[in-house]
């Protein structure tokens, strides 16, 4: 058996001047997948991360608010933590760029470029805000565009006709700061010697350390030849100060990528059995991995690995680079709801829902990730309720009631078993090369056999016969080692579902290599629901609370007196559309609770020449379900079977009203029988 892999990971560092997202939490969730999974497997996988602190916007935005900027970072730091965790995100520590250990080796890494000759100065001239005191950033100065005379286009680029150009070119130019006309100076700044680095990069760019299309792209920036890149900023500004330079600052990102290292070096602090140099040193036998996304990809790929080896430092073993986010297919919008933060998902949802829809759609390339909230609801709702979970709960009642909760030994379907292990290593391969997809599709196609396989048993048909339990009892701990597997398979990304499933189990913490064994006169704990369904209506929740407030600017005129307001029609539909539709007169024969479920009634209905089984959410309004027993209502007859996590359902009853206590069945005219088509 090989040694225990040693890897370093980290995330890109979220800046500490805003809500973490979605989009941000893509990458996040995708990290801590990778890292649960090394560690599943027996690894020693460290996983750091930090706030990014320093800059001229978060300094602005302390004194707009009041408050210091190491008080506004606290508060930041705080809440980004929060959303982390919620979201199970287990970094082994989750640290700040504004600290002593990044300080120190900032201002090393600095002084080794410096002592090597890779750094150089120069007298640069820039706008700079009287009234402010600073000189201005590109995205703080503001004016006319040179090219198409747009108006209030930032100085660097127009967002109207999409043309670059330096700021001095812009026309009237505007501090978007005090609104002051900013003037010319000449300060003397600070420059990494990037072109020093251009041979090992075009090697080192195309030694496997990333995907082929993030290599292609870089290598157009070496193709066309480095630049020195500015490395310094003038006082005022909140950052660490250049040694030996008073007023001048290390600009943000020359510290940033360097907190990845000021991270780990604060854990190996309180982790004795971590060593810095193990890791970080230039012959590292260690794996360094960071994960970003492609908007970054100069800055982690160019000009990081040129400090490190200018500096005496390892470079990255992979630099994983995935897409944005988008959100029904569309950029994310705060007017459509759809620019969704953190925390007001898990106001609404749990966050291992999302944390499977991502797993199901991340690939290995940096294409575009799109969450389709319709698809997110069908695929959560019926991968990992319809079809995971579904095993055990089918299965659980059977092991209590018939055998006081022990499995029985024997395996009732060796040639299944034999498939589940011999899928282990194709799934542990898809995770350690980030396709999560690929791994998903497995995983679910296991559970697509388990579950066609213990239908054709039907251990619940069998139940009622005599002399069958014995064979019931080997269907159901055959289902619940089966389910055991897939929980095993899953954990990396499902971790609460697995503590929960650990618990059932009656099992310590599963690891990858249990999915080797089974469970055989092995007592079970009480079985308790492991995952509910998504609600729709928590999804509609959740995109409501998103939208700006522009229920002002949208509203229609109330409505005069005594005129009702309307809600929206749904999309027109043709007429073919509709009549393919049939609706049938249905006797309800039988109506009862379904354990477990709050809303639902299981309706047995009589449609003339056959019985059809029907799931209802109009459990609020018949709490007495038998009343209904002898009624005629209305069905739609040719809705296709919808298995659920109670049972399939063969159509679905016609309602009305509000919700809540408020459904009404509808009910046929006097003189229909059942089984009678309404046209």
């Amino acid at each position: 058996m090989s040694e225990p892999r040693q890897i370093l990971v980290t995330s890109a560092l979220p800046y500490a001047n805003g809500s973490i997202h979605l989009g941000h939490m893509l990458e996040y969730i995708q990290t801590d997948m990778w890292v649960r999974f090394q560690k599943l497997r027996g690894n020693q996988c460290i996983y750091v991360c930090a706030d990014d602190a320093h800059g001229s916007a978060i300094m602005l935005r302390a004194e707009k608010e009041g408050i210091t900027p190491e008080q506004l970072i606290a508060n930041v730091q705080a809440e980004h933590s929060s959303d982390f965790a919620d979201f199970l995100v287990d970094f082994d520590n989750f640290h700040s760029t504004h600290c002593e250990e990044n300080r120190e080796l900032s201002s090393l890494i600095y002084t080794r470029l410096r002592d090597a000759g890779h750094i150089a100065t120069r007298s640069v001239t820039q706008y700079y805000d009287p009234e402010k005191g600073m000189f201005l950033a590109d995205r703080f100065i503001k004016g006319t565009c040179p090219k198409c005379a747009a108006e209030d286009q930032y100085g660097d680029n127009c967002e109207k006709c999409g043309a670059t150009y330096a700021p001095t070119e812009l026309k009237n130019p505007k501090s978007a700061i005090s609104g002051a006309t900013p003037e010319l100076r000449d300060s003397q700044h600070f420059f990494f010697k990037l072109p020093d680095f251009q041979a090992m990069l075009q090697q080192w760019t195309r030694s496997g350390t990333l995907q082929e299309a993030v290599s292609n792209k870089l290598a157009e920036w070496l193709d066309s030849g480095l630049q020195e890149w500015d490395i310094s900023r003038d006082a005022p500004y909140f950052g660490f100060e250049i040694p030996g330079e008073p007023g001048k600052y290390f600009y943000v990102w020359l510290d940033a990528p360097i907190g990845y290292m000021a991270s780990f070096k604060n854990l190996c602090a309180r982790r004795p059995e971590l060593d810095f140099d193990a890791f970080w040193k230039e012959d590292s036998k260690a794996e360094l991995y960071h994960f970003i996304g492609k908007d970054i990809v100069n800055f982690h790929a160019l000009f990081w690995p040129a400090m490190l080896e200018g500096s005496g430092f390892r470079k990255p073993t992979g630099i994983n680079v995935h897409g944005y986010l988008t959100v029904n297919g569309a950029k994310m919008s705060k007017s459509r709801g759809t620019f969704i933060k953190a925390r007001t998902y898990l106001d609404h949802l749990a966050p291992e829902y999302l944390r499977y829809y991502y797993a199901s759609k991340l690939g290995r390339g940096v294409d575009d990730l799109d969450l389709n909230l319709d698809d997110f609801v069908q695929k959560v709702n019926s991968d990992l309720v319809g079809k995971v979970v579904n095993i055990a709960s089918r299965c659980a009642g059977f092991v209590h009631k018939g055998n006081e909760g022990v499995l029985v030994a024997g395996d009732a379907a060796p040639e299944l078993s034999e498939a589940f292990l011999a899928a282990a290593p194709s799934i542990a391969e898809a995770y350690e090369n980030r396709d999560f997809s690929r791994a998903m599709r497995e995983i679910m196609a296991l559970a697509d056999r388990a579950n066609a396989w213990i239908a054709d048993k039907a251990p619940w048909s069998l139940a009622k016969q005599e002399g069958k339990q014995d064979e019931v009892q080997a269907i159901c701990a055959q289902g619940i080692n089966l389910f055991r597997q897939l929980v095993i398979f899953l954990k990396p990304v499902l971790p609460l579902l697995a503590a929960d499933a650990e618990a059932f189990l009656n099992v310590a913490p599963l690891t990858w290599n249990d999915h080797l064994s089974r469970l055989e006169n092995h007592k079970l704990n009480p079985f308790k629901a492991l995952m509910s369904r998504i609600e729709p209506a928590k999804v509609e929740a959740m995109v409501a609370a998103s939208k700006e407030d522009l229920a002002a600017a949208q509203s229609p005129a109330p409505a005069g007196n005594g005129e009702l307001t309307k809600d929206p029609l749904s999309p027109e539909i043709e007429f073919d559309t509709f009549a393919a539709v049939d609706l049938r007169v249905a006797l309800i024969v039988k109506a009862e609770a379904v354990e477990g479920a709050d809303k639902l009634l299981r309706l047995t209905l009589d449609i003339g020449d056959e019985r059809r089984n029907v799931f209802s959410g109009i459990k609020s309004a018949y709490p007495d379900p038998a009343k209904l027993e002898g009624r005629l209502t209305m069905m739609i007859a040719n809705l296709k079977p919808r298995k659920m996590r109670f049972g399939v359902s063969e159509g679905m009853v016609m309602a009305a009203g509000p919700g809540g206590e408020e459904i009404y069945l509808l009910s046929p005219d006097s003189g229909a029988k059942p089984g009678q088509r309404i046209k």
